[in-house]
């Protein structure tokens, strides 16, 4: 990677893009450098499988380089970015479903590190078992640390929208993990 192009705003880079090819191949490598975990773990998040979000992902970016051949600026590059990773995990969650019954995890042990990783598991599971909508909010909010703003830019909803889902989102994660909970507390 040339570290000439880290001095760059996100905006300069990505008019890069359409440049000459060094160019656009050191401001492709820098924006990537910059967002890729963020999108790859945003992708994870929302599919819940490392194949399926490695792909999505590299799709994502694959996408977002194309992009600049249409467009020479932009604005807000990591929203883009999101934004494109949104689309695609709301295309693969459409054509692929899939259920999951969350009484085949409820087991009862008594070792706290197994617990514990037995309860992110579940989080994640009952993740999976909400309304997309409501599971990106969450997401985007819990996971990648965005403002309701953000979230809103990004989803084309109003904050208020974006606050009721997110609030909704951790009320059906509390219901559904509830019983799992109260045996916990039995021990």
């Amino acid at each position: 990677m040339d570290k000439r192009f880290s001095k760059y705003s996100d905006s300069e880079l990505y008019a890069f893009l359409c440049g000459k090819k060094e160019d656009s191949e050191c401001a492709f490598a820098e924006l990537y450098s910059r967002y890729n975990q963020r999108i790859y773990a945003y992708c994870l998040r929302v599919t819940n499988n490392p194949d399926d979000a490695r792909d999505i992902f590299q799709e994502a970016f694959l996408k977002f380089y194309k992009s600049a051949q249409n467009q020479n600026y932009l604005e807000n590059v990591p929203g883009y970015l999101l934004t494109i990773a949104r689309n695609l995990c709301l295309n693969f969650k459409r054509d692929k479903k899939i259920t999951v019954d969350i009484n085949d995890y409820n087991f009862k042990t008594n070792d706290k590190g197994y617990e514990q990783k037995e309860l992110m598991d579940l989080i994640s599971k009952a993740l999976d078992l909400l309304e997309f909508d409501y599971r990106e909010a969450f997401i985007l909010r819990q996971y990648q640390g965005l403002s309701y703003k953000e979230i809103s830019d990004i989803t084309g909803n109003s904050v208020a929208a974006v606050k009721n889902r997110v609030w909704r989102a951790k009320e059906k994660i509390k219901t559904i993990l509830q019983p799992y909970l109260n045996d916990l507390a039995k021990y």
